[in-house]
């Protein structure tokens, strides 16, 4: 039976369900707080530099393939997509290792910072490709209802690599500190210390080694332009400028949505923005997770961003660059230990122009930076200048040249900016990070348990943060909704 579907919000998880479910036959409208779709990954143009304010690294190729797939399309019917060679480089005190596009390249790079490596790497990246392959196929496209999900044959033979570290495993098989930061570095994007993630979630170091990384040329924001086109072209209604105030239940079930202040009737409310907040648009009692719950959970980490234009072609950078120039391990700690702003930051910094000329003026640079820090801390803008200057300073001296006095503008993105922007809990930037406790089942449900008609999804549910998991967690929601509700 076709069913009226609200959907709050438009990121990534948002889009997908719409997809699907205006594919099964439901009449889907969306309805976005801001300006413009795409919920955390939206875009900043200004004069001729385009910046993607959010998310900037495409790895994971083959499920983005998949979605559009799924719809009879591909990727290249909207966008056309390269493959970066070299992928990324990381910037360390006195030396710069390059990760190349092919395993051969990036075994050449082990063995000349640690004679003898490319051996347990090879083998360290077969296991690792075992992993995504049982991720992607069997574990990530359960819906999270019970542990009895992550039973498979495969899995029950690996049982220890779910208790067993990334950084254990890893610094059982490398010595040289470089090599493990930048093995170790993947599982950032999970939102959680390599100390604390399961081993088995090194398929992150085979997305990485194994299936490259990629740009969309014009920037990650045309996956967003794509995904709309192809949600319209499916009938589904998308309402910018929309914020929704309250989510109206009666007799245990969702009655509708009001939206600046007009009540929107729905048989099925879905929610993809922030899992916190959406429950604050229920009465108490609907609540499912109370506020000491969601104060105890890991969540990834916040950050702050600068979109800086530079007036001339910078020296020594690739596309992607990672800065570990300082200790990992103290960054890591003032992130999740002891909750407070960085001392000595690792920072990250993406240049697209640098491959892609249509996201500058010619002869110009547009620079993403990015420094992870604790959800919830202090913003200020003293705060945020003094550690621009920190990190700026840094990039000069590693990079061998001056870039101050070539910036045309900058601006930036931080803590206050994530909770007002996207109403997102205490400014986390990636969600809830995925940890061993907070892993498959053991995540905030995609259907809630008190209210019938009443769905989530995004990176606070299955199958947790970053794009390619947001993708499938539409597919799973959608795949709920039209088993309960059909």
């Amino acid at each position: 039976m076709r069913k009226t579907i609200s959907i709050i919000g438009s990121g990534f998880s948002a889009l997908s369900a719409s997809c699907y479910l205006a594919q099964a036959g439901h009449k889907v409208s969306i309805f976005e707080k801001n300006s413009t779709v795409g919920g955390r990954a939206r875009q900043l143009v200004k004069d001729g530099f385009t910046f993607d304010i959010g998310p900037s690294w495409y790895w994971m190729p083959d499920i983005f393939e998949n979605f559009f797939n799924d719809f009879g399309k591909r990727t290249s019917d909207y966008y056309q997509l390269d493959k970066l060679s070299p992928a990324y480089k990381i910037f360390f005190s006195d030396e710069v290792i390059t990760i190349g596009d092919h395993m051969d390249q990036i075994c050449e790079e082990f063995e000349r910072i640690e004679t003898g490596s490319s051996k347990p790497l090879r083998k360290f990246i077969s296991q690792a490709q075992e992993h995504y392959d049982i991720a992607i196929n069997k574990v990530v496209l359960k819906p999270g209802i019970s542990p009895f999900e992550l039973v498979t044959k495969e899995t029950v033979t690996r049982v220890d690599r779910f208790f067993k570290t990334i950084s254990s495993e890893v610094r059982k098989k490398f010595k040289n500190p470089k090599l493990i930061s930048t093995l170790e570095f993947p599982v950032l994007f999970l939102g959680a210390k390599p100390s604390q993630t399961p081993s088995f979630y090194s398929f992150m170091n085979f997305a990485d080694f194994g299936l490259g990384t990629w740009h969309p040329k014009g920037g990650m924001y045309e996956i967003i332009k794509a995904m709309r086109s192809l949600a319209e072209s499916l009938g589904v209604k998308i309402h910018t400028n929309s914020n929704v105030e309250k989510i109206t239940v009666e007799n245990g079930k969702s009655i509708g949505i009001t939206v600046n202040g007009e009540f929107i009737k729905s048989d099925v409310v879905l929610s993809g923005a922030d899992y916190h907040h959406s429950e604050t648009l229920l009465d108490t009692d609907y609540r499912q997770y109370s506020e000491a719950y969601w104060d105890k959970r890991t969540f990834a980490p916040s950050s702050l961003l600068f979109y800086v234009g530079f007036d001339k072609k910078l020296n020594q950078i690739e596309h992607h660059n990672l800065f570990f120039d300082t200790n990992f391990e103290n960054h890591a700690e003032d992130i999740y230990d002891d909750p407070k702003w960085p001392e000595n930051p690792l920072f990250y910094v993406n240049f697209p122009s640098v491959t892609d000329s249509s996201m500058a003026p010619e002869g110009c640079e547009t620079g993403f930076f990015l420094i992870p820090i604790a959800p919830g801390l202090e913003d200020t803008p003293e705060l945020r200048q003094q550690y621009f200057d920190i990190i700026i300073n840094r990039f000069e001296n590693l990079t061998h040249q001056s870039v101050q006095k070539h910036i045309l503008f900058k601006e930036s993105f931080c803590v206050n900016d994530f909770v007002s922007e996207y109403n997102s809990y205490k400014g986390n930037a990636y969600g809830m990070a995925n940890t061993l406790m907070q892993t498959a089942f053991l995540r905030p449900k995609l259907k809630s348990k008190k209210v019938d008609g009443l769905y989530f999804t995004g990176q606070l549910t299955v199958p947790g943060p970053g794009v390619p998991p947001s993708l499938i967690s539409g597919k799973l929601v959608a795949d709920l909704i039209n088993k309960n509700e059909v």
